[in-house]
């Protein structure tokens, strides 16, 4: 058994184009039917505001798979705390013997959400994107932001965040990462009529986004509502869509945006609806012309954590890190 520590994995895994590419492949053997993956286990802690869910998925041919624990403790800020947090566990597909635990409170599982972002966008987003709006202020949209940059090269970022200071914070930490002009809306709205791009990162329950806001040439990537009762997009907002992508659609139709849209009659089962993976393999084509509206639907898969969990093993082990324990 070998314990990876947060410090050691934060130094050599990071929010990059290997790890993009990474992702990209796993939603590719999704698509080509190599990945054994069970709905998703979770835990509603409702008085905390809090959740926690358990993902897995066996990908055909590999030696190790994840299991990971995925904690979201949304009063967390108020306490001075991230509201993410976790870890990840290996197994031995032959023996069933576990092999490594990353002590990483979640880091991971940002890179790996911020990477299927950044795929996403490969796929739907136009060529050129000079404005990004989000949509939320926390770890997250930080990460996504990130991976995003290393899809498409734009200038500017609209944020709307609830809690001013927090914004304020954020605005200028993305000004100096990713050298680019922000700026502060006090509106949602004012952020989506704005940009080329919109990346909603929030836990909400009730809608923010709403149909009549929307613009040719708008692409969304909505992650955010991966339980039952969360919801970014006002259902509406699917009918507008030229092309409606996700990573899943049988766990979106769970508790994703698509669940609130199937619910409301916006969409069917039956509604052209394309997975990631049938875009990474190239089975299917995601935009095609930069007037469309398009939007990504984004809860999470057992599947990125397999594979961002076997990256970081590979990563960490060839510098000769984490504490073996016989």
């Amino acid at each position: 058994m070998i314990l990876f520590n947060e410090n050691e994995i934060r130094q050599h895994v990071h929010v990059n184009q290997k790890t993009i590419a990474v992702i990209e492949e796993a939603f590719a053997s999704l698509a080509a039917n190599k990945v054994t993956m069970p709905p998703i286990m979770r835990v509603d802690i409702p008085e905390n505001n809090g959740e926690v869910d358990v993902k897995t998925a066996y990908i055909r041919g590999l030696d190790k798979f994840c299991i990971k624990i995925s904690a979201g403790f949304f009063n967390n800020p108020q306490l001075g705390l991230p509201s993410g947090n976790g870890m990840m566990l290996l197994v031995s597909t032959v023996t069933g013997v576990p092999q490594a635990v990353f002590l990483d409170n979640g880091y991971l599982t940002d890179v790996r959400t911020a990477a299927a972002g950044a795929v996403a966008a490969k796929y739907l987003a136009r060529e050129t994107v000079e404005t990004v709006g989000v949509i939320g202020t926390g770890g997250q949209a930080r990460h996504q932001l990130k991976a995003l940059k290393q899809i498409r090269d734009f200038q500017r970022i609209t944020i709307y965040g609830p809690t001013q200071s927090r914004a304020e914070i954020f605005a200028r930490e993305m000004r100096e990462t990713l050298g680019v002009e922000t700026n502060l809306f006090t509106s949602p709205e004012a952020v989506v009529k704005e940009s080329h791009v919109v990346i909603t990162t929030t836990p909400a329950k009730t809608p923010i986004i709403k149909a009549e806001w929307l613009h040719p040439g708008l692409h969304i990537t909505a992650m955010g509502s991966d339980a039952e009762h969360k919801q970014e997009l006002e259902a509406g907002v699917f009918g507008q869509a030229d092309v409606v992508a996700c990573d899943v659609k049988s766990q979106c139709f769970r508790l994703g945006e698509l669940h609130h849209a199937l619910e409301q009659g916006t969409i069917t089962k039956d509604h052209n609806i394309i997975e990631l993976g049938e875009l990474t393999s190239k089975q299917r084509a995601g935009r095609t012309n930069d007037q469309q509206i398009t939007i990504c639907d984004l809860t999470g898969t057992g599947v990125q954590d397999t594979a961002i969990a076997l990256f970081a093993y590979d990563e960490l082990v060839a510098q000769g890190l984490g504490l073996r324990i016989e």
